[in-house]
């Protein structure tokens, strides 16, 4: 394969640097003869979408033809790392393609009978039966495994936690023990404490958070994912929960504070990251929505961009742009810290060096 050459301003840094490419890898040291395939823009790592769902559609799971356009669809606008945050379909073989993103799984969610979304998640009869399930999943995943914290209970028309105390506790440990961490699904307020003090890793859509609850996640580390854009459809999930007036009016009321709740998090010092919730209801490819609702929530412009880019990849173990690193790169021609709708028009997508 021809060495590849680039010259930009690279991020974070800020500075103007000349990066070489050979067998997948970054060079910081000159290479000859290297093809020159972009000069003068700016280069960021590789976009992540830290909430993300290869293998779900808008009727549920999907063949394997269709999860392939979904990751294809994210790679080329920037995506090139995923948390696939719960897929009801194996999608271990899109990780032996090296022309899609990389895709950690967090097995298949974790729930209870009529608890959450059709054809999904491994339902649970008996909540003691958790720890054991997520044994299986930290096996089965790549070190994440995802809870569905709470949901529609429709024995009291309302949101409810799904887990009781002990048993999460007891099944967070488990994963720890494994060497996995664990997320969850929460819209609502109650669910929230018991999981955070039993060492929650993090937290999907936090709609319900409290000024309690973001001191503790706070004092925690406890990282958060808003999925802001997902937000956007929980008045449509109200107008149709006309069975369950108090759901819907409590959606209403999580959506009508959400960007205040996710502010006051990002103001707390609580890690954010950028999810969209792909999959379903969300089309792929649009992490830039997500990026520019976190910066309208408060977050600042070069945080907003590492939550989507290098601060999310150290998050999850990858490394971004320097000398041995795998050359996953995002070539664009205007400077996305001045104006984040730059990350809607990539110029260059480098996966693994190649070039898309």
């Amino acid at each position: 394969m021809t060495a590849l050459h680039l010259r930009a301003t690279v991020l974070p840094d800020g500075a103007q640097q000349d990066l070489w490419i050979a067998d997948g890898r970054i060079s910081l040291e000159p290479i000859a003869d290297a093809e020159t395939v972009f000069d003068g823009g700016y280069v960021l790592p590789g976009l992540v979408d830290a909430h993300c769902h290869v293998g779900i559609g808008t009727q549920g799971p999907v063949e394997l033809d269709e999860a392939i356009t979904q990751a294809e669809t994210d790679r080329d606008a920037g995506t090139l790392l995923i948390r696939d945050c719960g897929a009801p379909i194996d999608t271990r073989p899109l990780q032996q393609r090296d022309d899609l993103p990389r895709i950690i799984r967090a097995g298949k969610h974790l729930a209870r009978p009529k608890r959450y979304i059709p054809k999904l998640s491994d339902d649970l009869d008996d909540e003691r039966d958790l720890p054991a399930a997520v044994a299986e999943q930290a096996a089965y995943g790549d070190g994440w495994i995802k809870l569905v914290g709470d949901w529609i209970d429709r024995s009291v028309g309302d949101l409810a936690p799904l887990w009781s105390d002990e048993v999460l506790a007891e099944a967070i440990d488990t994963a720890h023990r494994l060497g996995a961490r664990v997320t969850a699904h929460v819209f609502g307020e109650d669910a929230l404490p018991g999981l955070i003090n039993a060492g929650i890793d993090c937290i999907e859509h936090g709609t319900g958070l409290t000024d309690d609850t973001v001191e503790l996640m706070a004092a925690r580390g406890t990282a958060l994912v808003p999925t802001l854009v997902n937000v956007e459809n929980f008045p449509g999930f109200a107008a149709a929960a006309t069975k369950y007036p108090d759901y819907a009016s409590h959606m209403t009321d999580l959506y009508e504070r959400a960007d205040r709740t996710v502010g006051k998090a990002i103001e707390a010092g609580i890690p954010v990251y950028a999810g969209t919730d792909a999959g379903g209801g969300i089309p792929h490819g649009v992490l830039a929505d997500e990026v520019a609702a976190l910066h309208r929530v408060g977050m600042p412009v070069e945080q907003a961009l590492a939550a989507a880019s290098w601060g999310a990849r150290e998050w999850l173990g990858w490394s971004s742009i320097e000398h041995g690193a795998v050359a996953d790169l995002v070539c664009y021609d205007a400077d996305p810290r001045k104006d984040l709708d730059a990350l809607r028009s990539p110029r260059r997508v480098l996966l693994g060096g190649k070039v898309f």
